[in-house]
């Protein structure tokens, strides 16, 4: 089912200091994942599986490597009027650059009125995960709401992490707080677990562009959806309904997918997500026929594993390895490995991510790391093994023992 009277705009302007270095040449949303994927390849997919057609990426941080994979990678039919566009930073609005996640948008008004849909749907692009928008967008018209924002279930306990959000028996928005210092209220039947946002909204076109045009002349505002835009309109008494992504489903889905968010705005965080993958049946299945993860498609050759002789083993296991791999008799355990890897002989790599075209030498040895791209790692290197050898190196250790070796670090 194709929407047409909808407007996708993505959020994909952030800088991510929580992921540096991973961050310090690209975007957080152009950060590969899962070996072949950057991150924003899973909003792109969940509104174009779910029949929304007309999207813009607004960009701005460190963007060239998103803007190459977005218009190489996501060219979808002008013929039917439908596209993936860019839509950088260019200060239409005076001379700043995004302000909040509200001035982000109001900056691109234009687009909105140009295009003139009934709904906005603003999304995130730096997050994990499955969604069949279109059950998101019909709880909004049964709802007859102004405002719909999407919220995940969390443990009360984690509260004070994110924008939470107090609804009534009928998920009526009545409270809105970013990282609250009490309890907040519990979700209806479930004393234990709170709404925590998602930064996901659809709007009803003419409630957005008022709200904006409003928030735009105060002063006093950090121009941003959560602190300011929504408060505003909760108290103006606006119909503002918070839908369940907990209910979501999506053709495919296993039970271990229900559900299933990430946020990896941290390196901890990220490195989990992408071990995750490699589990028998994982929370986050790449695999499904039902659900398509579509991304730029490299023309390399297949991945290939050589040498069987003594200890000289080409080998993988618990592992992703992406097209163009080599694997020259060395090994790996529980790995995600980006096009263009080359391992050679008796070298091990275990409990780690390495992006594209990295070149790990002779007899090394690498544990639970993450290698950028463009790195050639020399004979008889250790990595992962000393944490303060790795630091007096120039790598990056995070507080749980992730080594981050930078793009194009020279060893």
């Amino acid at each position: 089912m194709t929407i047409d009277n909808a407007l996708v705009m993505i959020l994909a302007g952030g800088e991510g200091k929580r992921l540096y270095p991973l961050t310090k040449d690209r975007a957080k949303p152009a950060v590969p994942f899962g070996g072949r994927y950057r991150i924003i390849d899973f909003v792109l997919n969940n509104f174009i599986n779910s029949g929304f057609f007309k999207i813009k990426v607004l960009t701005q941080y460190k963007s060239d490597s998103l803007n190459k994979h977005i218009t190489r990678g996501w060219t979808l039919s002008p013929f039917l009027n439908q596209y993936v566009d860019l839509a950088p930073a260019q200060m239409r609005t005076g001379n700043d650059w995004y302000k909040g996640t509200a001035d982000a948008i109001y900056q691109n008004i234009f687009h909105i009125t140009d295009e003139d849909p009934r709904y906005v749907c603003i999304f995130g692009g730096d997050h994990i995960y499955k969604m069949h928008v279109d059950q998101m967008l019909d709880f909004h018209k049964e709802n007859n709401a102004d405002l719909s924002i999407s919220g995940i279930p969390i443990p009360i306990e984690e509260a004070s992490e994110f924008g939470i959000m107090e609804v009534d028996e009928n998920w009526r928005l009545i409270n809105f707080v970013e990282k609250p210092n009490y309890r907040p209220k519990s979700i209806p039947g479930n004393p234990n677990m709170c709404l925590a946002s998602m930064g996901n909204y659809i709007f009803d076109k003419d409630i957005l562009l008022d709200a904006l045009n409003r928030d735009a002349v105060r002063e006093d505002s950090s121009h941003d959806f959560g602190k300011n835009v929504i408060p505003m309109l909760l108290g103006e008494g606006k119909n503002i309904y918070v839908y369940n992504f907990a209910q979501n489903t999506f053709p495919g889905m296993t039970e271990a997918e229900q559900g299933y968010w990430k946020d990896v705005g941290s390196i901890d965080a990220y490195w989990q997500a992408n071990m995750d993958l490699l589990s028998y049946n994982p929370e986050l299945n790449l695999y499904s026929k039902e659900w398509p993860l579509r991304t730029f498609n490299y023309n390399y050759p297949p991945a290939k594993f050589v040498w069987e002789e003594g200890d000289r083993v080409g080998m993988a296991t618990n592992s992703m390895v992406s097209e163009g791999c080599i694997i020259s008799g060395g090994g790996l355990s529980h790995c995600v490995l980006s096009p263009k890897v080359r391992i050679n002989s008796y070298s091990s790599v275990t409990d780690s991510i390495l992006m594209e075209n990295v070149e790990v030498g002779r007899y090394s040895q690498i544990k639970k790391a993450i290698i950028d791209k463009n790195v050639v790692i020399p004979p008889h290197t250790k990595i992962g093994f000393n944490r303060d050898e790795d630091i007096k190196r120039g790598f990056h250790v995070s507080e749980g023992g992730v080594t981050v070796v930078p793009k194009g670090a020279i060893l």
